[in-house]
């Protein structure tokens, strides 16, 4: 039986992609501060604004392409049972291959019915005022923004409970809840951090290998090292 290997992936990994992110660029995601474009309270406020900014954002999704980080994940699946909790709403690990991937914060390819969060439909194209439901109701962004509850905490809490390996790659570990879910790992488990700029995780530092590198090149280092334990 394979090995589940947990995987929590953030901004880092998408970026080196050409994603464009908002971390460590003081707030701002595009030249928008991300309280008018990432909060219920700017929807309501300007959803012309929020409408235009993730429909810019789609077609800037389909003009990148994943990069080796990605794909050595979905690599991975030949030698362990792999699962991606990721904070990213690209698509760019199912592009990679990988099979077994769950979206904390949303998806930029679905929008969902203001009324109805359960309504959620696949979307490539720009989505515009008018866009309803089957209830004539409204579509948004299938985005899980500032404020708003992570639907999928608990799955991705039962997936870090149960993990053999569990791996942090290109995050900050500064977005809660995501960024606690480490601290859920089963005590025996060994632990990677892939960062070129990790914080320190002190009460971890016994069984944490912290790999300061970019995501691509990070990735590839852990894997020989998880592969050395087969």
């Amino acid at each position: 039986m394979k090995k589940k290997l947990v995987v929590l992936t953030g901004a880092g990994i998408s970026a080196e992609s050409g994603v464009k992110t908002f971390r460590d660029s003081g707030g701002l995601w595009e030249g928008h501060n991300v309280m008018d474009v990432a909060t219920p309270e700017g929807w309501y406020k300007n959803p012309a604004l929020v409408l235009d900014f993730y429909n810019q954002r789609r077609k800037q999704l389909k003009e990148v392409v994943p990069n080796r980080g990605h794909e050595i994940l979905a690599e991975l699946e030949k030698d362990f049972e792999v699962y991606i909790i990721t904070q990213n709403v690209d698509d760019l690990h199912e592009r990679a291959g990988s099979t077994n991937v769950l979206h904390l914060h949303g998806e930029l390819l679905k929008v969902r019915s203001i009324s109805d969060p359960n309504y959620i439909v696949d979307w490539h194209d720009d989505l515009n005022f008018g866009d309803f439901d089957k209830h004539n109701n409204q579509l948004r962004p299938d985005i899980v923004w500032f404020g708003e509850e992570v639907p999928a905490l608990e799955q991705a809490l039962e997936l870090t409970q149960n993990a053999d390996y569990f791996a942090v790659i290109g995050t900050s570990l500064q977005v809660y809840p995501a960024a606690g879910l480490i601290d859920f790992t089963p005590r025996e488990t060994p632990l990677f951090y892939i960062d070129p700029k990790p914080i320190k995780i002190p009460n971890l530092k016994n069984r944490l290998e912290i790999i300061p590198e970019m995501a691509s090149t990070g990735v590839e280092i852990m894997r020989n090292k998880l592969l050395s334990f087969l």
